[in-house]
């Protein structure tokens, strides 16, 4: 592991101005971050510790959204009265995520920043374009089971391991940030990159800005949502296929939905095409797998995943039908 500097501010201002500098980087629980220190894949000169700074409030907007302070644990994200109730959605992505222990440390901000856990990418004697790029992916003709099925590329083939984020990309979240010359809003739909030529590049942030908070904007999915999440055993595990469903109802027709998944891609993968063949009409599971053929369209997968076409178009029909319930009925 290599040395370096350490930094706890007091205020956001101060946090900016450390962060600002060259090799510096936030550290929030440290839930990712440190991990890939102790296995060399990040090398930062210089951890700026923003864990005590006041940007852990829940807060309602004007508007009837949510503001998520960004050191928010997830635990408290989760459990928060308004979150559960207006975005329940968001909660069961939380709760299905990592173990409770790592949850209480994880915060919403650092949730969104996670790096792969394409196992290529943490061993360091394996090439890895997104680790070191231009040495080629190891993955392509490797073990690629856990890896993309959509919007990969020559260059990389990862996925991005968040399950808040495919929540967040469904209920069309904006991440507010801030570096020494101001605040600026991102769509959760910009937020995160395909790999392209550019793997090593995960999300749209510039040098020295910090994540300070996830707005929610107001949303009629509260009844109606399902978060499913695939995996390969019932708890600690990242997600094969997961899948974000949400629907606005009246009476038995769909007046609008929201679909997006996890585990396929390196992010959150929506197509507002499936979302808008379920409006205007009733689910059915006619209906439903026209809408996970639309979502799963163009998929290349790779020798040791091809199972996970199949497996998500299944798991985005069964997270429509239960999103489709009543209130309160059983699963």
């Amino acid at each position: 592991m290599n040395p370096f500097s350490y930094a706890r501010p007091e205020t956001v201002d101060e946090a900016l101005r450390l962060g600002s500098q060259p090799g510096a980087r936030y550290i929030g629980g440290g839930t990712n971050l440190l991990d890939l220190v102790k296995a060399g894949v990040e090398q930062p000169q210089y951890l700026v510790d923003v864990s005590r700074l006041p940007l852990a409030e829940v807060a309602a907007l004007p508007d009837g959204g949510l503001r998520l302070g960004a050191m928010i644990s997830n635990t408290d994200a989760a459990n928060h009265p308004l979150v559960r109730e207006r975005y329940p959605l968001l909660a069961q992505a939380l709760l299905s995520g990592a173990s409770g222990q790592l949850r209480n440390m994880a915060t919403v901000g650092g949730n969104l920043l996670q790096r792969t856990r394409c196992h290529y990418f943490y061993d360091t004697g394996f090439a890895c374009n997104k680790r070191k790029p231009g040495s080629g992916c190891g993955a392509r003709d490797g073990i690629n089971r856990i890896h993309a099925i959509l919007g990969a590329s020559e260059q990389c083939i990862a996925v991005h391991p968040s399950d808040m984020c495919v929540a967040l990309a469904a209920l069309e979240a904006v991440v507010v940030v801030r570096d020494t010359t101001g605040e600026r809003r991102i769509p959760i739909a910009d937020f995160h990159c395909l790999p392209g030529n550019t793997p090593q590049i995960d999300t749209t942030l510039a040098p020295g800005e910090l994540v300070v908070a996830v707005d929610l904007p107001p949303s009629p999915y509260a009844a109606h949502a399902c978060y499913l999440k695939v995996r390969d055993r019932a708890s600690f595990a990242f997600a094969l296929v997961s899948v974000a469903a949400a629907l606005e109802l009246s009476g038995n027709t769909v007046r609008s939905a929201r679909l997006a998944l996890g585990g396929v891609a390196h992010k959150p993968w929506r197509v507002p095409a499936a979302e808008q063949a379920l409006a205007g009409r009733p689910l059915t599971a006619l209906s439903a797998a026209s809408a996970a053929r639309l979502l799963l369209a163009g998929a290349q997968p790779f020798e040791h995943n091809a199972f996970k076409v199949g497996l998500a178009e299944r798991a985005v029909v069964r997270a429509l039908q239960v999103a489709n319930r009543p209130p309160g009925g059983s699963p």
